[in-house]
C-alpha cells in the first residue's frame, strides 16, 4: 500500500514538474516579446501562463508591467495590488509598489506616486531607482503646486483687472452719459433761448412795425392837418365882400328889431298887473 502511494506521489510530482516547465516556457516567450516592445503579445503570453498556474507570482507581476507599457494604468494597478496581498518577499513587494508608483507618475498623479515610492523604500531602503523617482515626483508636485498658485494669482489679478476695467468703463460711461445729459440740457437751453430770442425779435419787429405804423399815421395826420391848414382861403372880390357885409348888417338890424319888439311886449304886460301894497 505504501509502495502504491509512493508511486502516485512520484507521478504527481513528475506531472507538476512538466506543468511548471510549460509555464516557465510561456513566461520566457512573453519576456522575449516584452523586450521586443511587443507588449500586447507579451500580455497574452503572461495570461496563458496564469491559466497554467494561477498562483504564479512571476506571471502576474510581468502581466502588470505589460499593461503599464500599454498605458492601461487602472487595469495594471488592479493586477499589481492584488499581487501585493499575496506576496511576502520584501524586495518583490518593493518592486510591486515601485511599478504602481510609475503608473501614477505616468498620469501625473504625483501625490499617489509619492506614496507608492515611499512604500517601496520601506520594503527596500536601498532601492536607488525608488529614491530617484520619489525625488522626481516630489519636485514635479512642488512645481505643479507653484504653478497652480501662480495661475490662481493670475486669475485673481485678471479678475481684479477686469473689475477695475469694468469700473473704469462704467465711470467713463457715466461720465459720457452725464456729458450727454449736460449737452442735451445745454442744447435744450440753447434751443429755448433761441426760441425766446426769436419771439423777442418777433415782438420787437411787431413793436417796431406798430411804432412805424403809428408814426406813419401821425405823420399822415399831421400832413393832412398841415395840408388843411396850408389850404389857401378863398379870395373875395370887393363887390362880393360888400354884399356880404350888407347882408350881415341887414341880419343884425332884423335881430335888433325882434329884440326891441320883445322888450316892448314884456313891458306892456307888466303894466296890466295890479300891485297890492301892504301898509
Amino acid at each position: 500500500m505504501r509502495n502504491i502511494v509512493l508511486v502516485i506521489l512520484l507521478i504527481i510530482a513528475g506531472g507538476l514538474s512538466v506543468y511548471a516547465q510549460k509555464e516557465r516556457k510561456i513566461i520566457r516567450e512573453g519576456n522575449d516579446l516584452f523586450q521586443s516592445k511587443k507588449y500586447d503579445r507579451a500580455e497574452i503570453k503572461y495570461r496563458k501562463a496564469l491559466d497554467k498556474n494561477p498562483f504564479s507570482t512571476d506571471s502576474e507581476f510581468n502581466l502588470g508591467n505589460s499593461l503599464i507599457k500599454q498605458k492601461k494604468y487602472e487595469e495594471a494597478r488592479e493586477v499589481l495590488l492584488n499581487l501585493a496581498t499575496k506576496e511576502s518577499d520584501s524586495k518583490k513587494l518593493s518592486n510591486i509598489y515601485y511599478n504602481i508608483g510609475n503608473s501614477f507618475l505616468e498620469e501625473q498623479k504625483f501625490e499617489e506616486s509619492i506614496d507608492m515610492y515611499k512604500k517601496a523604500l520601506r520594503k527596500n531602503p536601498g532601492d536607488k531607482l525608488a529614491k530617484y523617482n520619489l525625488a522626481f515626483a516630489q519636485d514635479k508636485l512642488r512645481k505643479k503646486q507653484q504653478q497652480q498658485k501662480q495661475d490662481q494669482n493670475n486669475k485673481d489679478q485678471n479678475k481684479d483687472n477686469k473689475q477695475n476695467k469694468d469700473n473704469k468703463k462704467n465711470k467713463n460711461d457715466n461720465k459720457d452719459k452725464n456729458k450727454d445729459n449736460k449737452d442735451n440740457k445745454d442744447n435744450k437751453n440753447k434751443k429755448d433761448q433761441d426760441k425766446k430770442n426769436d419771439q423777442d425779435k418777433k415782438d420787437k419787429n411787431k413793436d417796431n412795425k406798430d411804432n412805424k405804423d403809428k408814426k406813419d399815421d401821425d405823420k399822415k395826420g399831421k400832413g393832412d392837418k398841415d395840408k388843411k391848414q396850408q389850404q389857401p382861403k378863398p379870395q373875395l372880390s370887393k363887390e362880393a365882400a360888400a354884399r356880404m357885409l350888407k347882408a350881415q348888417e341887414g341880419q343884425e338890424k332884423k335881430t335888433q328889431e325882434k329884440v326891441k319888439k320883445a322888450l316892448a311886449k314884456k313891458k306892456a304886460k307888466q303894466k296890466k298887473v295890479k300891485v297890492k301894497k301892504n301898509w
